[in-house]
């Protein structure tokens, strides 16, 4: 698989690993034991992709690749033709409770196969396209009679594909309309105010909403109307579906309780309405901790939602179904942690300027001393060690094999974790004892 990495995707991914955070694109290249996975989730990908609508919740602790897997999903998701967005959920900025900011960031967050955030003035442009390109192959004639009788057309085609979401959303049809009128008498400062407010910008002119005849602006219940227009735009601009990633929901774990029971009755009804198959089209996925799940700040604080995500784990993680609601990430061992730094090696001597060098100096032997000695400095914590060990696999050793012919890791490197490059989980991590031999005055001895 990394054999085959153009040299683009190789770059992207060893930019982001070098940077400490997870490659944007090019997961397939690191992925290490997701395959357990991969057939229960495409196996929704084509139930969502034929019109039907599909929930996970991804459970993990810090490290043990949430974000990774979400990702890694999206991905898997766009080259099926679907578009994705990766929305960060956030007290102050992307309040869960008020659904029309978290969908002007699904807008934003928009990006398909060919465009990348935000991809959302092109899908309505690839829309509009469509539909006069539907139009024209209905009636051949109307290319000889000109543009008035093309838009007029594109009209009437455009009123029967938006029956069913002016019924849910009409102020999300009218603003179509009026793009689509904007674009055709090319008038580019209404046209560009109107994807604003179609994509849940708020502040947009007065002027540009009253040609469309659109009062206000977006609140919580219209926004669940216009993603179901943008579900419909989507299908009919090629998209057979859109994987919505809310990531970091946990934390809601933190913020004040009226606001976090607010959140949690939001989440609840956003779950009903893609189980009730109000939303064709959709993928929703959510990302959460242990204590997000199963803690007294968490969703228990909602008994119904806390049911509808009610998931089995006392059995061995070997026997976890990937088909339930939940899906259970066990984070890695000091094994697996080696493996993935053999995938990163492997992928980075590709565009090595020696890469027979590389892999003899970075063996596979020394990447298992480099796992050991970084989850030993972060307290023996093997789950919270990954991004932090393939940010000096990257920048502090395979960078500098590459680039100084005498450079030995053995002799020349000894790790250092500064504060400054940690993260508040990782600081943690490094504060604490690593576990080790037991003294003789933790013994307890049985003297009766």
């Amino acid at each position: 698989m990394t054999d085959q990495a153009s040299p683009r995707r190789r770059r992207e991914v060893i930019d982001a690993l070098r940077r400490g955070t997870v490659p944007a694109t090019g997961l397939d290249l690191l992925a290490t034991g997701l395959e357990r996975f991969t057939p229960a989730l495409d196996a929704d990908l084509d139930a969502v992709a034929g019109g039907g609508s599909a929930f996970k919740a991804i459970r993990g602790e810090y490290g043990a690749g949430k974000t990774f897997l979400s990702r890694f999903l999206a991905e898997r998701a766009i080259r099926r033709g679907f578009a994705a967005a990766e929305v960060q959920i956030s007290e102050t900025q992307t309040p869960l409770h008020r659904l029309e900011t978290v969908y002007r960031r699904i807008t934003e967050a928009l990006r398909t196969a060919a465009y990348r955030p935000s991809a959302f003035r092109a899908v309505l442009d690839s829309w509009l396209f469509t539909l006069q390109s539907d139009a024209v192959a209905a009636d051949p004639s109307l290319a000889a009679r000109g543009q008035p009788a093309i838009s007029d057309a594109v009209g009437r085609l455009l009123e029967q594909r938006l029956a069913v979401v002016s019924r849910q959303a009409p102020a999300f049809a009218q603003g179509l309309r009026a793009y689509n009128a904007a674009t055709a008498a090319n008038d580019a400062p209404t046209a560009d105010a109107l994807a604003a407010w179609l994509g849940g910008q708020p502040n947009v002119a007065a002027a540009a909403r009253r040609t469309a005849g659109i009062r206000g602006e977006l609140d919580h219940f219209g926004a669940m109307g216009f993603l179901q227009g943008l579900l419909a735009v989507l299908r009919d601009a090629g998209h057979p579906g859109l994987l919505l990633v809310l990531d970091e929901v946990e934390t809601l774990q933190r913020v004040r309780g009226d606001v976090r029971d607010k959140a949690f009755n939001a989440l609840r009804q956003l779950i009903d309405e893609v189980d009730s198959g109000r939303y064709p089209g959709l993928f929703l996925v959510i990302t959460g901790t242990a204590a997000f799940y199963d803690g007294p700040s968490g969703i228990t604080r909602l008994p119904p939602l806390a049911q509808r995500l009610a998931t089995d784990f006392s059995t061995d993680a070997r026997f976890d179904n990937p088909r339930a609601v939940q899906l259970r990430l066990p984070g890695f061992d000091r094994a697996s942690l080696a493996a993935l730094g053999c995938k990163v090696r492997d992928l980075f001597t590709g565009a090595a300027a020696e890469p027979a060098r590389v892999r003899a100096v970075v063996d596979d032997a020394y990447l298992a001393k480099l796992a050991e000695a970084v989850t030993g400095a972060l307290g023996g914590k093997v789950g919270v060690a990954p991004r932090i060990f393939l940010k000096k696999l990257t920048a502090d050793v395979l960078d500098r094999v590459d680039q100084f012919p005498d450079f030995d890791p053995r002799r020349h490197y000894a790790l250092t974790l500064v504060p400054a490059e940690l993260s508040e989980e990782e600081r943690s991590a490094a504060a604490a004892p690593a576990p080790g031999p037991a003294q003789a005055d933790d013994i307890e001895l049985d003297l009766s």
